[in-house]
């Protein structure tokens, strides 16, 4: 794992493991920053470690489409790189300005598709100081669920926490841990190459915006539950007293237009649960509204009126292979199992 400190102006950021002896150094008003650069969204969070979690004193997040055309290339566009060093550009200058101590810098299915995805990484060195991680499916599974599993609803039955983001989606199934508080034990997890830019430009947007947008929508979720098959197959055949988390823009926008909110908002989202039946409608519904009407959801926009049909797609054929009664909504993952793994290695509690 790759840490570094905030970068300053006069030198980039390097990456390395502070020693065991800086580890107990660690003073409690420590400041520290979780980078999470995926396919759609670059996203910041900047927090202090409090009692038993962490007090979030600055965040930020922009929609820059780094895997725009990546699906057709296989190469990150300069447009992309230029739209996503800006926004990273922004993450350094706050993590100076809030002088964030230690910090680690993700990235996820863009940079590892893309043949110019290091490239890029170290572009992003060079230009800003931020030193970008290119993980695997796996380590973006472990901290999505690190950042998430609080909100499981309670019970003894196995879990499937899931994250729909722009150029794959992760599912992991888990189960209890040993403890009331310890993390969930990850029993199986799979990443699948359809997420919502990546399953949208499979298909084609003048598809989905078209006359036969309904056929569209089914080709999309036929083609998600195929990827998902393989994995389909380690789940428990008990589906009794199963629970289902997810963790994405699909999910908390969606949660979003269930609950008829005017603007969005993550106290009335985030530990939400959802009947699987009013999800499955209110995907159904989205499907079958063109772009103009997408966009008059308050909120969806214009931003996600093109990408959210690819989500529903993947959520639905999620429903298909793990029929849980209800879907519990998390506007947390991967930025927060960042944080939560950096603090407890300074001995702060997870």
């Amino acid at each position: 794992m790759a840490t570094h400190p905030a970068p300053s102006p006069a030198s980039p950021a390097r990456p390395g493991r502070p020693s065991s002896r800086d580890r107990t150094a660690v003073p409690p008003s420590q400041t520290y920053a979780a980078i999470d650069l995926g396919t759609n969204n670059c996203r910041l969070l900047i927090a202090r470690p409090t009692g038993e979690g962490f007090t979030v004193v600055d965040a930020f997040s922009r929609i820059v489409r780094l895997g725009e055309g990546l699906a057709s290339s296989g190469r990150l566009t300069d447009g992309a790189m230029d739209r996503a060093v800006e926004a990273l550009g922004i993450c350094a200058e706050k993590l100076r300005r809030r002088r964030v101590g230690l910090a680690r810098s993700v990235a996820t299915e863009a940079c590892r598709r893309a043949a110019n995805g290091r490239h890029f990484a170290e572009r992003v060195r060079r230009e800003t100081g931020i030193v970008l991680e290119i993980i695997p499916p796996q380590e973006e599974a472990r901290l999505a669920v690190l950042g998430c599993h609080k909100l499981l609803e309670p019970g003894d039955g196995p879990a499937l926490i899931f994250d729909i983001g722009g150029g794959s989606t992760e599912l992991v199934l888990v189960e209890p841990g040993e403890g009331e508080d310890a993390p969930p034990r990850i029993k199986a997890w799979w990443s699948a190459p359809w997420g919502v830019v990546s399953l949208t430009e499979s298909e084609g947007r003048e598809a989905i915006e078209g006359a036969d947008r309904v056929s569209a929508y089914s080709r999309m979720r036929e083609r998600a539950r195929h990827a998902f098959a393989r994995f389909s197959e380690l789940l428990p055949e008990d589906k009794e007293n199963i629970r289902l988390l997810g963790t994405s823009g699909t999910v908390t926008t969606l949660a979003s237009v269930h609950l008829a909110l005017p603007s969005y908002d993550r106290r009335a989202v985030d530990g939400l649960h959802v009947p699987i039946a009013a999800m499955r409608d209110i995907s159904t519904m989205i499907a079958e509204m063109d772009f103009e009407q997408r966009s008059g959801l308050p909120c969806i926009g214009s931003e996600r009126a093109d990408l959210v049909v690819a989500g529903c797609a993947i959520l639905e054929a999620i429903l298909d292979i793990w029929p849980a009664d209800q879907l519990g909504i998390a506007d947390r993952g991967i930025r927060e199992g960042i944080l939560r793994s950096l603090m407890a290695r300074d001995g702060h509690p997870l």
